[in-house]
């Protein structure tokens, strides 16, 4: 069975925490240093009509960042108009999402790198049996992990940090998105978690009123492990 062998998989302690946006400034960076870079969400919820298939507006910010050109269904195989948990869409829809659908609708692009976004936290479920993490394990990714600096993010992250240690893979790192406009005692927060995660901090990346404007933003991020 095919694996990707130059994937990088960017998971987040929550839903609504910037994860589409720190993957496509994750691309920016890369193919600024010279790197053929796929971007793919290959699972997403809430999608419009567009083209005569559902697209969704992640997928779509994926496809613009990256320098490798791939058609929408090779970026998003599994598309689900409802803004629900996937596995949920999946049954509404009369479709099978599992680690073995996914890893089958899946072509490896020719590209240096190949981001690879999730959808929602690191342990969103596929079914009743499988998660999204037990595809990342299959292909062993190094996981990027992007925490949402808010109310909850220590033990969501630490949780996270803990679950993806403990299946082997390599931990790259993690970034600090303060996806909200204030967070209380941040500094601390941001202090706390430096000491506690034992990877390191890939970027602070602060409020951005629109994520629709990456200006200037990905250099904010330190991917020298990565190059």
């Amino acid at each position: 069975m095919k694996k990707f062998t130059n994937g990088l998989f960017i998971t987040g302690t929550d839903t609504e925490v910037g994860k589409t946006f720190i993957t496509q400034c994750v691309i920016r960076k890369l193919t600024k240093d010279g790197k053929r870079v796929a971007g793919l969400k290959p699972i997403a919820s809430g999608a419009e009509w567009i083209e005569a298939q559902w697209q969704n507006e992640d997928a779509l910010a994926l496809q613009q960042a990256s320098n490798v050109e791939l058609s929408y269904q090779e970026i998003n195989p599994f598309c689900f108009e409802p803004a629900i948990a996937p596995h949920i869409a999946a049954e509404q829809a009369n479709q099978m999402l599992s680690v073995i659908s996914l890893q089958e609708a899946l072509a490896a692009p020719k590209a240096d790198v190949t981001v690879i976004e999730g959808a929602g936290g690191w342990l969103t479920p596929l079914n009743q049996h499988e998660t999204y993490a037990d595809w990342v394990s299959l292909n062993q990714l190094p996981v990027i992990l992007v925490v949402g600096m808010k109310l909850g993010c220590l033990n969501h992250a630490m949780l996270t940090v803990e679950s993806i240690k403990s299946r082997g893979l390599s931990f790259v790192g993690w970034v600090a998105n303060f996806s909200q406009k204030e967070m209380v005692v941040a500094e601390q927060n941001l202090e706390w978690l430096n000491a506690n995660i034992q990877a390191p901090c890939l970027g602070v990346i602060p409020y951005q009123p629109s994520t629709n404007d990456l200006s200037g933003v990905e250099a904010l991020l330190d991917l020298q492990v990565l190059l």
